[in-house]
């Protein structure tokens, strides 16, 4: 009966949220030894996506110290299907060297809305056809997400599966003094384009939080 004599306010997730944000103990997580900035709520769920999707190319925008590209080349092997993943960031200085070492991630450094970034990622496309998964993890600014989504456009299908990270800025519900940020991009992006995604929101709201809120994107 334990189960039940308590009941939630609905409060809860987001103090944990801003617990989990303030505290920074996400810049204290590693996979297989490398540093990974993320949610281990949303690891999970990218996990379950992968495995479901079995998506054949993966893109990430954002590559940091490489510990997520890493992850995603790790499950994909466990997948077994033929795949590739495409990290890009804007630098490099803080790669490290177990993720670069990886020979199923191809490392980019460049800007992720260049025109070059597209063309690279039609070329693995063309490669290793199927589906993707693409994570959008880079700049956080609304101007620079928005510019990654309309790039991805034409480059998704349908199926296809993109997350958008850090959407948790600008007040939702952490950082309210950020500026507009990947949550006012999504916004931006759907009212030019509203008949592009679904909203995955039973995977979002899976584990009552998430550092991609409204960013839960299935490609229609």
């Amino acid at each position: 009966m334990a189960v039940y004599a308590y009941q939630p306010t609905g409060s809860e997730s987001e103090e944990y949220h801003k617990w989990y944000f303030n505290t920074f103990v996400w810049k204290k997580t590693t996979w297989m030894g490398v540093n990974c900035w993320k949610s281990v709520a949303d690891m999970w769920n990218y996990q379950e996506i992968l495995f479901e999707l079995k998506p054949s190319l993966v893109i990430e925008f954002g590559t940091a110290h490489g510990g997520s590209a890493l992850f995603f080349a790790n499950i994909m092997r466990q997948i077994g299907a033929p795949f590739k993943v495409l990290s890009v960031d804007i630098t490099h200085e803080r790669l490290e060297p177990a993720a670069r070492r990886d020979p199923d991630i191809v490392f980019v450094e460049s800007r992720s809305t260049v025109p070059a970034v597209a063309e690279h990622i039609q070329r693995l496309k063309n490669d290793f056809p199927g589906k993707i998964f693409a994570i959008l993890d880079s700049d956080h600014t609304k101007d620079n997400v928005l510019a990654e989504m309309k790039l991805l456009r034409p480059l998704l299908s349908a199926g296809d599966y993109l997350i958008v990270e850090d959407s948790t800025l600008n007040g939702h519900p952490v950082l309210p003094g950020w500026g507009p940020g990947p949550y006012e991009a999504i916004e931006a992006y759907e009212q030019e384009f509203p008949d592009d995604y679904t909203h995955d929101v039973e995977r979002e709201t899976k584990f009552g939080w998430t550092f991609a809120p409204h960013g839960y994107l299935i490609r229609t």
